[in-house]
């Protein structure tokens, strides 16, 4: 369907990595490049998980990515990370500590925005899983950040989670790219990220004014963002809905 699609990892094309960051960066809200966690342990998941961070190039150009993680999961669902920020953490301690891994853990996958709608995210979910494959992993997960989740931040995504259309699958896009390639839902990942900032910065991440203290709706937040005036402190706990791929 996409034979001019060519796969590279970012280590194999570093030239690269500028064009594609440039390229998806509109594709996420502001706020959610100002996660601590992801602060924290970037630099090392660049580092020691080279071979999960892929690009889709098409002539050349960058037209898609992703990248995941490895870590080791018993394959219970007590055993699963909080979600995006905890799988970050456990991949990171568990190859400094030498724990060898069995899962791999699909932290993001984008489009460039002009191509959309050409199943190049199906595309990324595969190659990552192929990585996968060739790494002996035995599962593959995924912290869903749902693209309709931010029109229902009232909603929990555990009610969410049950929302299926006419055809049995999900009424969400990003759920229902997964759920093509044999994804299933295994459970919500509460608190999967957690933003911390002051009032002044969260009103220019939101790009709105928040006057008082108190539960706001914020554009493409899947949550609500809790105001506190008195300590000058905003706090966003984002769930996701964690996936397992066959």
């Amino acid at each position: 369907m996409h034979p001019q699609i060519e796969v590279v990892t970012t280590s194999a094309r570093p030239e690269l990595d500028d064009e594609a960051r440039a390229a998806f960066r509109s594709v996420w809200p502001e706020f959610i490049f100002h996660d601590a966690v992801s602060r924290e342990h970037m630099g090392r998941v660049e580092l020691y998980f080279q071979p999960y961070d892929v690009m889709l190039l098409d002539q050349g150009k960058v037209v898609a990515g992703g990248w995941g993680v490895p870590f080791a999961w018993n394959g219970e669902i007590m055993d699963l990370p909080d979600g995006y920020d905890g799988a970050l953490s456990r991949s990171v301690s568990g190859y400094e500590s030498g724990v060898p891994p069995n899962t791999l853990c699909v932290m993001a996958a984008a489009v460039r925005s002009d191509r959309h709608g050409e199943g190049l995210a199906g595309l990324v979910l595969t190659a990552l899983r192929r990585r996968a494959t060739e790494a002996s992993l035995d599962h593959v997960l995924a912290p869903v950040r749902p693209a309709l989740k931010a029109r229902y931040p009232l909603t929990s995504m555990e009610e969410f989670a049950g929302w299926v259309g006419s055809d049995g699958l999900h009424l969400d896009p990003w759920i229902r790219t997964h759920q093509r390639l044999g994804a299933t839902i295994v459970a919500s990942a509460p608190r999967s990220m957690l933003i911390r900032g002051t009032v002044a910065e969260w009103e220019k991440w939101a790009e709105m004014a928040f006057p008082q203290s108190g539960r706001y709706v914020v554009p493409v937040a899947l949550d609500l963002v809790e105001i506190d005036r008195e300590i000058d402190t905003g706090i966003y706990a984002e769930t996701n809905l964690w996936m397992q791929h066959a």
